[in-house]
């Protein structure tokens, strides 16, 4: 659930959005960052090639009518602290990190100024967008990396800290396309108490308040283990198959929302 009840909103994209039709994800994330007159700054630093990645997203953004769109590469020591770069986030309404690799978002944002003046938007009202391992790095603790099309077990997945604008929460993206329910689960079995999203590509949710919902042409797998009536984690090698009852598990496709305090599900209206 959100932190400290922000101003701000999440749009948490599950990778491989559309960039070429109509971009229904991306206009959404353009329209609540202020529309024509949003200020959206690109955060490349989870990809090998931030320059090609960063041109073709202010492109985008620019073929959606933004006006004021800017890069932030942080592949050298110390980018993120540089002045022109926190100035760059402090005056951003929307703000959104790329697809790569989440463990270099977390090696040149996490500890620095620009991560503190990240958290001050959020709180303060910006929108804060990422697909892909932009998605992933949400939470307090996030998916490193780990193995697709597996069922449950330890050594499935690798857990370290995230960007944090999320608690008890930990995102999976590619979920569907990639068969990462069983790598989902794995994760919430390393991280007791938090909810498990899985977001299919071409998807999001938009997190605002105490609640999410859902746009996009797949559906978000929820994985909630609150009600879980056993698990034999402390009796079962990193490499055997873990064993557990009473996880719930929701399908929301879009048009759906949910409440993070209740835990429930909530129709289309």
């Amino acid at each position: 659930m959100p932190l400290n009840q922000p101003q701000g909103q999440l749009v948490i994209i599950g990778g491989a959005e559309d960039t070429v039709g109509d971009c229904q994800i991306l206009r959404e994330f353009v329209r609540r960052s202020g529309g024509t007159k949003a200020r959206i700054i690109i955060l490349t630093a989870a990809s090998s090639l931030p320059d090609e990645v960063g041109e073709e997203y202010i492109e985008i953004f620019k073929r959606l009518g933004v006006e004021e769109v800017g890069v932030i590469d942080t592949r050298h020591a110390d980018d993120a602290n540089h002045p022109n770069a926190v100035k760059q986030v402090a005056q951003a309404t929307g703000i959104f990190f790329t697809g790569g690799d989440q463990a270099r978002i977390i090696r040149s944002i996490k500890g620095t100024i620009l991560e503190d003046v990240l958290h001050k938007r959020y709180a303060d009202g910006a929108v804060i967008a990422g697909t892909s391992a932009g998605a992933a790095v949400m939470p307090e603790q996030m998916i490193v990396e780990g193995e697709s099309d597996t069922n449950p077990r330890l050594d499935a997945v690798e857990m370290g800290p995230g960007m944090g604008f999320l608690s008890r929460v930990v995102v999976d993206q590619h979920f569907a396309q990639r068969g990462r329910l069983g790598r989902l689960l794995s994760a919430i079995l390393l991280e007791p108490s938090v909810l498990g999203l899985g977001i299919d590509e071409n998807t999001a949710v938009i997190v605002s308040g105490n609640e999410f919902e859902v746009i996009g042409e797949g559906a978000v797998t929820i994985v909630d283990e609150s009600e879980k009536t056993y698990n034999n984690v402390d009796h079962v090698l990193k490499d055997e198959p873990v064993a557990v009852f009473g996880i719930k598990l929701h399908i929301l496709p879009q048009g759906c929302r949910y409440n993070f305090i209740t835990h429930q599900p909530i129709a289309p209206q």
